[in-house]
């Protein structure tokens, strides 16, 4: 059994930080060292040097499984909602008519119709880490897998942090990629990408965010106007000198290992691969292009859902990866769809078919798709029966999903559920047996690894979850 140390209930700062809170926001002047604390990293085994990595796109607000992967042509009406299917690549499955890009490509997917263990609830944490928000809760929560991956994988050599989360809307206000009890050090890196990709905030949710306060849901990706590398350099060296006798007298080798972690923060700014990856425009227009689906008119669409260009997140994803991250986390919104279920899966839906499509086709192209496993999943399901507002409410009894990449064996569909979609009747798979296939692209055994609790007892990457037998 491997064991990794996270944070011993030792005091500190509300920040994390015991000593160098000046290494913050402002404090210093050093704009992309804002996320020092968020690089404690270690070089935990040999699956480090890997490039392999992982794409985990959250469809917010939990997609309606007979709209799109798992029709029901048979059912009632009322049940079964407007939609026709359509074949696909995978000889006897069919999708709903809004997929036929992905359709066309299913023989490159794995298709997930038995989901189970959804916990009912607007939070993307669940297809973060496979745990309800409340396990651990005493001691700080669960860790999101993308910061699992900075602790056990993460060095101080690194150029990328190993995760960068770009979710927007409730899994931003909610802070659903959080640390949990691994502490602020192994935070998501979160650039600001609110300029590129809208998503209005329900008022509900307006609300939750300016509570929390900006800390922790957003990192500069470059200096300060006006602060050179140079005078960088030089601030770092009287750091190092200041804090000589400080970190002699500390036994405990925290400061020394802040230090890797601020020049890790250090490297990752200076080399500009983030910041450029960030940057569309240094993209090729056609590849752009390929990203941004042509969907017309979009006066349905509720004021929370995202438009057209929210497919270019999986571009910027693919980007991230290619710059050295393990592990981005992305969302589209919204597939609450309480109200209008119709409409706006007509719009909703066609977005996914695309982005799923350019980033599966892409990959492939790039001859990545072995490396980077994708998955597209929401918190739950949605209710067979529509309800008057011709809408389809929470349903956590089962939810879907769609995998890619990864060296998996593709074209098949892993489970099935009854004439309406309600209950699953083969193969259920838990949404920690995903999360535990993702563990295993990167060569992590989520259960016979540990990671160490604030109160010194050792926690499982996941408690009921295993790889899916049929991917790996």
């Amino acid at each position: 059994m491997l064991t990794f140390f996270g944070n011993r209930g030792r005091h500190r700062r509300c920040d994390g930080l015991s000593r160098r809170s000046f290494l913050k926001a402002g404090a210093l002047g050093l704009g992309g060292l804002t996320f020092a604390d968020l690089l404690r990293a270690e070089h935990a085994n040999a699956v480090g040097s890997s490039r392999r990595a992982i794409i985990n796109i959250h469809l917010d607000g939990g997609p309606p499984q007979m709209d799109m992967i798992d029709p029901k042509p048979d059912a009632p009406r009322e049940l079964r909602g407007e939609f026709g299917s359509i074949p696909t690549r995978i000889p006897g499955v069919h999708f709903t008519e809004l997929l036929p890009k992905l359709a066309g490509i299913a023989d490159q997917l794995v298709i997930l119709r038995s989901l189970v263990g959804a916990a009912d609830k607007h939070d993307a944490f669940q297809c973060m880490s496979g745990f309800d928000e409340k396990s651990l809760q005493s001691l700080g929560g669960r860790p999101a897998l993308g910061c699992v991956i900075g602790k056990l994988l993460g060095s101080r050599e690194d150029t990328a942090p190993a995760f960068v989360d770009l979710m927007q809307g409730r899994p931003l206000a909610r802070d659903s990629a959080r640390p949990g009890f691994l502490g602020p050090a192994y935070s998501a890196f979160r650039p600001d990408i609110s300029h590129l990709f809208h998503r209005e905030l329900e008022d509900g949710m307006k609300i939750e965010l300016a509570k929390l306060g900006a800390k922790n849901h957003r990192t500069q990706l470059s200096l300060l106007e006006g602060l050179p590398v140079g005078r960088l350099d030089n601030r770092l060296e009287l750091l190092r000198s200041l804090d000589q006798l400080p970190r002699a007298l500390d036994a405990t080798g925290d400061m020394a290992a802040l230090d890797d972690f601020t020049r890790q923060a250090y490297g990752i700014l200076t080399s500009g691969k983030v910041a450029a990856a960030m940057d569309l425009d240094k993209e090729d227009p056609k590849v752009v292009a390929r990203f941004t689906p042509n969907l017309g008119d979009q006066s349905a669409a509720s004021y929370t859902s995202e438009g057209p260009e929210a497919a270019r997140k999986l571009l910027l994803a693919r980007r991230l990866v290619e710059a050295g991250v393990r592990c981005v986390s992305v969302s589209i919104s919204d597939f609450d769809t309480h109200s209008g279920n119709f409409p706006r899966m007509r719009l909703l839906a066609p977005i996914i078919d695309h982005a799923l499509h350019a980033l599966v086709t892409d990959l492939g192209e790039r001859g990545m798709l072995d490396e980077v496993m994708v998955v597209a999943w929401g918190e739950f399901g949605r209710t067979p029966r529509v309800n008057a507002e011709g809408g389809r409410d929470h349903w956590p009894n089962v939810a879907m999903g769609i995998m890619a990449g990864g060296g998996m064996p593709v074209g098949q569909v892993i489970g099935s559920t009854d004439r309406i979609a309600a209950e699953v009747t083969s193969r259920p798979v838990h949404y920690q047996d995903v999360i535990a296939t993702l563990y295993h692209h990167l060569g992590i055994d989520a259960r016979a690894t540990t990671i160490t609790d604030p109160t010194g007892r050792p926690q499982y990457l996941v408690d009921v979850g295993q790889p899916i037998a049929e991917l790996t």
